[in-house]
């Protein structure tokens, strides 16, 4: 396996590169007769998409526009592959020729070299950021089966450059460009990235992905523990570098009796489990982080080698975000949305006939 598609049930294949003509998703598995058309795919990617103008955001303007090629009639969905396509718009691949033979410092320049034998030097290839549009596209497709049983997934930044998010208003995720729940402490990320992006630097964050209304019974152990595939998903995005579910780290820090969760007839009376017990769904929101490391493409100076192992100093410059937040905040999400949605459908395996009643009976009998 080539590793680049994701899930079992819900399998999707991302293809293309930065610098590429295009790039997109083939999604194979998703239910028939749900309902989806471009603009829904559309409000994600909006989100996501580069040069909206934000002070940590690259200036590369892409509209980002999706098309459904396949797997769609009259507005809904057949059953067969689905295939989406995005253009890429403002690809500058001079920008990069003078790192046609450097390797650029924290990028994947060496080691897909030494992987393949040859490398993409215009923007990374298939190592960039950019690659995760189709991954954000694919989760769009992926809420339309969550929809049935009314999951919500939600993310949002909770640190940024050294700044921590004090408050969970999560009515205030979409009033801000960073997706913080917390409206003092954006202005203050900002203020902060900003002033390490006036100096050629970057600065990495955390990010918080919450899913509510999640079924107890979703997870495959031993290997495919529902937390052991989030964490997997998270950490198939470039720029995270650690994930946590629920208490995460603090667990080793703290006894018996404060991590277990107390169960009582009404439920679970607290979260550190961050819903997910033995890699088994609880039905409690499911909570889970993602430590973003700082973009490492920045103007400062640094030291590297070019092909020939040469030692040379690179100043990377160019359009780069000062962060891989917020942009990365819906590709999170978007990962979540694949696991759910492929273990949904991998516990509850849903007849073709009469799938919106069949899929809610099967769940809801299946509930504690």
């Amino acid at each position: 396996m080539a590793g680049n598609t994701f899930g079992k049930a819900f399998c999707v294949t991302t293809w293309g590169e930065s610098h590429g003509p295009a790039l997109g998703a083939v999604i194979d598995g998703c239910p028939p007769r749900l309902r989806l058309i471009e603009e829904t795919i559309q409000k994600a990617l909006d989100k996501r998409r580069p040069g909206k103008g934000g002070p940590v955001e690259t200036s590369r303007k892409e509209p980002d526009k999706v098309q459904i090629l396949s797997g769609t009639f009259e507005g809904l969905t057949t059953g067969t592959p689905i295939s989406l396509l995005i253009w890429n718009k403002d690809a500058r691949s001079k920008s990069y020729e003078h790192l046609r033979e450097v390797f650029r410092p924290g990028h994947g320049d060496y080691t897909y070299l030494k992987r393949y034998g040859i490398r993409d030097h215009r923007g990374g290839g298939r190592s960039s950021g950019r690659e995760t549009a189709a991954r954000v596209a694919a989760g769009a497709v992926a809420q339309l089966v969550l929809d049935l049983l009314g999951i919500k997934v939600l993310a949002y930044t909770v640190s940024l450059a050294g700044i921590d998010a004090k408050e969970r208003d999560l009515d205030q995720i979409e009033r801000n460009r960073l997706f913080c729940p917390d409206m003092d402490a954006a202005e203050k990320m900002e203020e902060a990235a900003l002033k390490y992006r006036t100096k050629g630097d970057s600065v990495g964050g955390i990010v918080e992905v919450q899913a509510t209304r999640v079924p107890a019974g979703l997870g495959e152990p031993v290997f495919d523990k529902l937390d052991a595939e989030i964490a997997k998903a998270f950490m198939s995005v470039g720029a995270v570098k650690g994930v946590e579910i629920g208490s995460g780290i603090k667990a080793a820090y703290m006894t018996g009796s404060q991590n277990n969760d107390p169960i009582s007839p009404e439920g679970f009376l607290s979260n550190n489990a961050g819903g997910i017990l033995a890699g088994i769904s609880n039905s409690e929101p499911i909570v889970a982080r993602a430590a973003i490391k700082p973009i490492p493409s920045i103007s400062m100076e640094q030291d590297t080698i070019n092909t020939r192992g040469e030692a040379c100093k690179i100043k990377v410059g160019g359009r780069h975000d000062a962060s891989a937040i917020p942009r990365i905040v819906p590709v999170l999400k978007a990962m979540l949305q694949l696991v759910l949605a492929d273990h949904l459908l991998r516990r509850f395996q849903i007849e073709i006939t009469d799938y919106h009643t069949t899929i809610r009976d099967r769940v809801n009998g299946k509930l504690i």
